[in-house]
């Protein structure tokens, strides 16, 4: 009967249920050592070559999850194994701090008081012009009206820009009362009648 073969196919373990349950959670553990391995960089600022090792990352590892099974019920049991480890670590790391930041990383400043860190650039292995179009992104001109910038452990940059100094705040104020001065005298010289000669 070949009805009875293809729901067999579909549904029948092709694994012992405990391998089926192990296997996705040895690979999800390597991964996640393995890309805090990489640095931060491979998660945010991707690279064509860092593109393709992520994309094909995932079909490397493909049978190491599933084995020789490819029943609808193995897929299912290796993604919810994948689905509640990922739950668990998350809940563990929520409630330990210490143990997350093992885990994720610190933060990195790569712009501290308006001058780029070349040596945490070069740690991260993020090239200025990676980190200018970065910047532009977020509404930056140039890396010269940036005054901070931190690269956080999920491999988001985080700019700030530069605030002006007092001086040029208090030239401002004063170059707008002189321009209102100047339109006040304007239209009070406009409303006045002609003088007699």
């Amino acid at each position: 009967m070949p009805t009875h073969d293809t729901w067999k196919d579909m549904f029948v373990l092709g694994l012992p249920l405990l391998e089926k349950i192990l296997r996705p959670i040895i690979v999800y553990m390597f991964l996640v050592v393995s890309l805090r391995l990489s640095g931060k960089r491979e998660l945010v600022q991707l690279n064509p070559f860092d593109l393709v090792v992520l994309l094909t990352l995932s079909n490397t590892v493909q049978n190491a999850i599933i084995g020789d099974d490819n029943s609808v019920s193995g897929g299912l049991i290796g993604a919810t194994s994948l689905l509640v480890i990922n739950y668990l670590v998350v809940r563990f790391l929520y409630g330990h701090s210490k143990i997350e930041q093992i885990v994720e990383g610190q933060s990195d400043v790569l712009i501290d008081n308006g001058k780029v860190r070349a040596d945490r650039l070069k740690k991260e292995l993020i090239t200025t012009s990676q980190l200018e179009a970065a910047a532009r992104k977020q509404g930056f001109d140039s890396l010269s009206e940036v005054d901070k910038c931190i690269l956080e452990p999920s491999g988001t940059l985080t700019f700030a820009g530069k605030k002006p100094a007092t001086e040029d705040v208090r030239h401002q104020e004063l170059l707008a009362r002189l321009e209102k001065l100047m339109e006040e005298v304007v239209r009070l010289r406009g409303s006045q009648p002609p003088a007699r000669a």
